[in-house]
């Protein structure tokens, strides 16, 4: 909290607090129908498209970017896969997304997505403040909520709303807002993480590789023809400072290796980091004139590729919703924010517990538990069903825009 005074107060239908993907995603949308946005971050531009993030977009959110108006680029350079393989036991097995859900998902990094909606914004006129300070938000069961910050020149801002939007990440403050008593968090810690890296190097294949092995799992993905983003299974408390390049390579390779002769194409590393891994949602989603979407409400583990665009059809459906709550049928509209967004999210939350339990090796796992990961791991590639299912999963569910 600060006392320092206030230089500018102002109005506006709708403020958000964020203003990564999500947020922008919405202020765009609702700039589209002319209403108002205020976008804040606390984050710089710059930090947020030098943050290196994945993303595997689903068909259906590719096509929302070009068809409201944010930028064709993801057409362009963007990568259109229509399948993914699994490999276990050696060997490799493709599931073609074509094929059984007639659908593909794009490789497109999660920081291109928000260099479109940046440069989006800044070019509809948009307001959003990056690299702000001393934030603070409240009065969200009143009828004009505030959010209130130090610019990134020093003055001082308070903007009253009638709605106030928390797309504010992971570590949310505005999920915060809703009294403890009111709200229930479902929370899972997984014992493993990812060691991630990037590597100067040509693509091992074409499409992302899922590795299930005795040594762990590893995920080859690419980025270019000439720079590659891969991880392994670590140890949660992993120390990237531990490993060398040789170190690196001699692990995936390990986890790679079978009789196939399949092995990654090396390079030196760039960069290096490790990812935890949660599961987390918070309900209820919305609390009097505060909505949350994205990662404020809910964290996936990335081995399903929810994420991104999960945060993206939460916002879809919110537009939506205030759209009408700003018109004639104010804050009533709200109610129907949640029901629209959880069913997708517990849906999300189950496949993206799937893939993770199916396809990484727990500590201290027997023999028997690895031998019935073989087992679900055939059942899905070897009957059309299981295909199916993952197709059905990974490129989204059915919808009205498929």
């Amino acid at each position: 909290m600060t006392s320092a005074p206030i230089d500018t107060t102002t109005t506006a239908p709708v403020a958000i607090v964020g203003a990564g993907p999500a947020g922008l995603m919405l202020a765009h949308r609702l700039g589209r129908v002319g209403i108002e946005c205020v976008n804040i971050d606390i984050r710089t531009r710059e930090e947020i498209e030098t943050t290196h993030r994945a993303g595997i977009i689903e068909a259906v959110a590719a096509q929302d970017l070009v068809d409201t108006g944010v930028s064709d680029r993801i057409l362009r350079d963007g990568h259109e896969h229509p399948g993914v393989d699994l490999r276990f036991g050696g060997q490799s097995h493709r599931i073609d997304f074509q094929e059984h859900v007639g659908a593909s998902v794009w490789l497109y990094p999660q920081t291109d997505v928000f260099i479109d909606l940046a440069d989006a914004r800044a070019r509809d006129g948009g307001t959003v403040h990056f690299g702000v300070t001393d934030t603070e938000v409240g009065d969200v069961i009143t009828e004009q909520p505030y959010m209130r910050f130090t610019a990134a020149d020093g003055a001082r801002h308070e903007v009253r709303a009638q709605f106030l939007v928390g797309a504010d990440g992971s570590r949310s403050v505005c999920r915060d807002l809703v009294p403890e008593g009111e709200r229930t968090q479902y929370f899972r810690e997984y014992p493993f993480a990812w060691f991630g890296f990037m590597t100067q190097a040509p693509q091992s294949a074409p499409e992302l590789v899922y590795t299930h092995s005795p040594h762990g799992f590893a995920l080859l993905s690419q980025r270019t023809d000439t720079v590659q983003r891969m991880y392994f299974q670590c140890d949660p408390e992993e120390s990237v400072d531990a490993w060398s390049d040789e170190r690196i390579w001699e692990k995936m390779q390990q986890i790679v290796a079978g009789p196939d002769g399949f092995t990654c194409q090396e390079g030196p590393v760039l960069e290096k980091t490790v990812l935890r891994f949660r599961s987390f949602v918070q309900q209820p989603m919305r609390y009097g004139t505060l909505l949350l979407a994205g990662d404020a409400a809910h964290t996936v583990p990335p081995t399903g590729a929810r994420g991104l665009n999960l945060a993206l059809h939460d916002v879809k459906v919110l537009a939506g919703v205030l759209q009408r709550a700003v018109g004639s049928e104010g804050e009533s509209a709200l109610a129907d924010y949640e029901p629209g967004a959880l069913e997708r999210v517990w849906r999300a939350q189950n496949f993206s517990y799937w893939m993770t339990q199916m396809l990484h090796a727990a500590p201290g796992a027997s023999d028997f538990d690895l031998r019935r990961q073989m087992g679900e791991l055939d059942n899905v590639v070897a009957t059309r069903a299981g295909r199916t299912y993952l197709a059905e999963q990974y490129t989204g569910w059915p919808s009205d825009e498929r």
